[in-house]
């Protein structure tokens, strides 16, 4: 079977991606490995709430209808609703092994066989292969260690200690949810920057928006200066916890020994439990058509459009510009893609 379009991904983004496509008259298919839509979704920990609100947090031509700050339960509702309410063509349990080209066309290579298209669209998102530090491995199998892909809330846990390693919203929100009933520390390597979530009625969000720093784009002056900094704390929540002393701020961890983390500034903690909030490492290797990837592993493309003709990639950070991350930027990116597709087709 051949398609004009196939979509690579069915979270946010080849969602956003099959609303566009649908307004055309090419013949598409969204592939997911996954069993149901949103699963992604569902199964992050327990407590995740969004820090954007349900306005910033939206696919195009459909709103999320939530409470101010959405949880992860309702984003993965909104994403079954949004596939409903558009009829979108979404082959679940289907996972792409293979990508390659033969004769100008892509090959698709699946557990459920073989497809082709003459334009593919990468949608993965930037949630690939969890990254955890090599020196997780001299870690002592008494000390518990879950990657924050893995965690769903503090019953996980052994008891005792409990060490969060990133400073990203997750590390923060999951360290605050586990200093409730146990010490905590938390594993920082750059200076925390807190914001509030709301200033009068109205979200940080409302006002980042209208000061541009929604749209900031990445190759702007701006943008660059946003993309050299780390992403900042939404709430004083954890803030207070660190003053008071509930929650231990420590530096870098950089090396481990049984039961012991050293870190940057040579001081050291025996823990009984660690969270490696660290982030992901792209996964690319089931793509094979080397020359559009630099050399740490991600796609070289501009606004998401690739040397290689006909292939799109969409959902990444900072694709565009700072709300390229966020549910409802993906759209924009989706909107260009979409544009792009129709001209190289007409």
């Amino acid at each position: 079977m051949k398609y004009d379009v196939i979509i690579i991904g069915g979270g946010q983004a080849g969602l956003s991606m099959g609303y566009y496509l649908k307004k055309s008259n090419l013949s598409y298919i969204i592939l997911d490995e996954l069993s149901e839509v949103g699963e992604v979704w569902k199964n992050r920990y327990d407590s995740l709430q969004l820090f954007t609100p349900s306005y910033f947090s939206s696919l195009p031509g459909f709103n999320l209808d939530s409470d101010s700050y959405p949880t992860k339960d309702d984003v993965a509702d909104y994403l079954k609703q949004y596939v409903k309410r558009f009829s979108l063509p979404l082959q679940m349990n289907t996972k792409v092994n293979r990508l390659f080209l033969i004769n100008g066309e892509f090959v698709i290579e699946t557990n459920q066989g073989s497809i082709k298209a003459n334009n593919v669209v990468v949608a993965t998102g930037p949630f690939q292969t969890p990254y955890i530090p090599d020196f997780s491995s001299l870690m002592s199998k008494e000390v518990l260690q879950i990657h924050s892909s893995e965690y769903k809330n503090p019953s996980q846990l052994k008891p005792g200690t409990a060490l969060v390693v990133g400073g990203g919203n997750s590390g923060a929100q999951i360290a605050e949810e586990l200093s409730e009933d146990r010490k905590v520390f938390l594993s920082v390597g750059h200076k925390m920057v807190f914001l509030p979530q709301d200033v009068g009625n109205k979200s940080i969000f409302w006002y980042l928006d209208k000061l541009g720093v929604y749209k900031a784009s990445h190759n702007s002056l701006f943008g660059k200066m946003l993309k050299k900094r780390p992403d900042p704390i939404f709430g004083y929540r954890l803030k207070r916890l660190i003053k008071n002393g509930t929650i231990t701020l420590k530096p870098r961890a950089i090396s481990s020994e049984k039961n012991l983390i050293l870190f940057e500034d040579k001081t050291q903690i025996k823990v009984d439990n660690v969270v490696w909030a660290t982030g992901y490492k792209p996964d690319y290797n089931w793509i094979e058509l080397n020359e559009i990837f630099n050399d740490k592993g991600f796609p070289t493309h501009n606004r998401g459009v690739t040397s290689q003709k006909g292939l799109f990639f969409l959902g990444l950070p900072w694709q565009h510009n700072r709300s390229s991350a966020l549910i409802q930027g993906v759209g924009e990116d989706a909107s260009y893609i979409y544009t792009q597709l129709k001209e190289s087709n007409s």
